[in-house]
């Protein structure tokens, strides 16, 4: 089945109750790929919230949990996700392989993992404040593509990086190995205080050859939501087209 511009959408049901969470989901079917649970939601709701998100909607589900514990704490966990019958869920990189390749175990097969190679909101000063090599202060991509090759070599789906390494990332591994991008802000959004640091428009992110994009903010803040989530899909069969 061929892939139309809705199923590269991801949004974010960033939302502090599961009653405006569920308006979004009903608005949204069929405008956007997969449903993104975080957080604030999956605390607050815990595995009800994955089972309104199936109820309301054909669309997949993106749990993002981004798991970072001891291996054998991460593999329980992972059997746990597994059940919930969810399509993807994070896992940070920042660990070790065993970590990862426990996570993926745990999947079952069912679940994919996608490893959160470098968040959206960090940068050169964010890497160097952590401790990291200088090769990897002066070019932060280094250090998204040193996770990226521990995630595939663990058997993981995919990761999650920012637009600048989507092509690296699948000339390196591979078109199966899924690149899933957040930090996107359409063109007509973009703002000069922007909060995330490493920021792709949705064209130039599905151009460059990532499989899902994340777009939150652009969509759920606009007057009309699903005219929002529409000239999105516009954009991103147009940079298609071109492709």
């Amino acid at each position: 089945m061929q892939k139309t511009g809705k199923d590269y959408i991801v949004f974010p049901l960033d939302f502090a109750s599961v009653k405006e969470a569920k308006e979004y989901v009903k608005l949204l079917d069929a405008k956007v790929g997969m449903f993104k649970i975080g957080l604030e939601l999956f605390i607050d709701q815990g595995p009800s919230v994955v089972q309104m998100v199936k109820k309301e909607s054909r669309a997949k589900i993106f749990l993002d949990l981004k798991l970072h514990d001891i291996s054998a704490t991460v593999l329980k966990a992972m059997g746990r996700v597994a059940n919930l019958g969810v399509d993807l869920v994070t896992v940070h990189c920042s660990s070790s392989k065993n970590m990862l390749e426990k996570a993926v175990q745990g999947g079952q097969g069912r679940t994919g993992v996608l490893g959160v190679t470098l968040l959206t909101d960090n940068d050169a000063n964010t890497v160097e404040a952590s401790g990291f090599k200088d090769k990897f202060v002066k070019d932060p991509s280094l250090l998204v593509m040193y996770r990226a090759r521990m995630a595939y070599d663990a058997g993981c789906k995919g990761v999650v990086c920012s637009g600048k390494e989507v092509q690296q990332v699948k000339k390196t591994f591979g078109n199966e190995f899924l690149a899933v991008t957040p930090g996107i802000r359409p063109s007509w959004t973009l703002l000069e205080n922007d909060d995330q640091k490493r920021i792709t428009t949705p064209g130039e992110a599905v151009a460059l050859g990532s499989d899902l994009i994340v777009i939150g903010r652009p969509i759920r803040d606009a007057d009309d939501p699903a005219m929002a989530a529409q000239k999105v899909i516009k954009e991103i069969e147009t940079a298609l087209s071109k492709s």
